[in-house]
């Protein structure tokens, strides 16, 4: 009688002790998914990667001009225009690698002799 009382005592611990977990679990799981949310909220979804600089110059007109060449020639590729003091800068892609943009600059380079890539905050919507 005293061995079964013990051994029923042992696996009802085992499986309190294993609840515990779960639910110790559970909570940390949540706590992770909040803390996410709440970073992307701050970062607007963004995060580290690369784009490609097209163009950079004074004169926002022009800026525009290779902008709009790009994006005919280039519909499903996202372009940027930054105004980085007293430069109106064109970027180009959403690249999560170093890798990934080089090979993009490679297929560009024909057109936009001057572009180099950049490291960048990225939009992981505008990823193709």
């Amino acid at each position: 009688m005293t061995k079964t009382f013990l051994f029923l005592f042992l696996i009802v611990s085992c499986f309190a002790a294993l609840s515990q977990t779960d639910s110790s679990t559970f909570y940390k799981l949540n706590l992770l998914k909040e803390k996410k949310i709440a970073y992307h909220k701050i970062t607007d979804g963004e995060y580290d990667g690369y784009r490609i600089k097209i163009h950079f110059g004074q004169n926002r007109d022009v800026a525009l001009d290779i902008k709009s060449k790009f994006l005919s020639k280039y519909k499903d590729v996202a372009a940027y225009e930054e105004y980085q003091q007293p430069n109106f800068v064109i970027l180009v892609g959403d690249f999560k690698s170093k890798p990934e943009a080089y090979g993009f600059l490679n297929k560009i380079k024909n057109d936009f002799s001057a572009s180099f890539i950049v490291k960048d905050k990225i939009k992981p919507q505008h990823q193709k």
